[in-house]
């Protein structure tokens, strides 16, 4: 079973893709916080994490510059309600970005993808 981290600062969110996703048989590990996410990145070592950019506190950059310090290989993507953020050069280290959007099949789709690239 493949291990996901979504690390988001809204509860409703976290909740929501905590049950769509193990309804399609991931393994769903929460993080509310930068701080958080990095502690539960280190403990449970996913196989994809799904960060939000701003959060308060380490925002999602920050999260995804130190998962990159650790590893290239765990796939990351970037889900804001922000497009903007997108322009920023830092962003561009993650293996994608989405803009947050009530329909949650086009994130299922990117995780999918990124997990059969790396042969997960």
């Amino acid at each position: 079973m493949k291990k996901i981290l979504f690390a988001d600062d809204e509860e409703s969110i976290r909740l929501l893709y905590q049950e769509e996703f193990e309804e399609r048989g991931y393994e769903v590990v929460l993080a509310a916080s930068g701080e958080e996410a990095l502690q539960q990145y280190a403990d449970a070592r996913p196989d994809l994490l799904v960060i939000d950019i701003k959060m308060p506190g380490m925002d999602g950059i920050e999260v995804l510059r130190k998962v990159r310090e650790d590893s290239k290989e765990v796939p990351v993507i970037l889900c804001t309600a922000y497009g903007e953020y997108k322009q920023n050069f830092e962003t561009w280290a993650s293996d994608d970005y989405i803009v947050k959007s009530a329909n949650i099949e086009g994130l299922f789709q990117k995780v999918e993808a990124l997990l059969a690239k790396k042969g997960a």
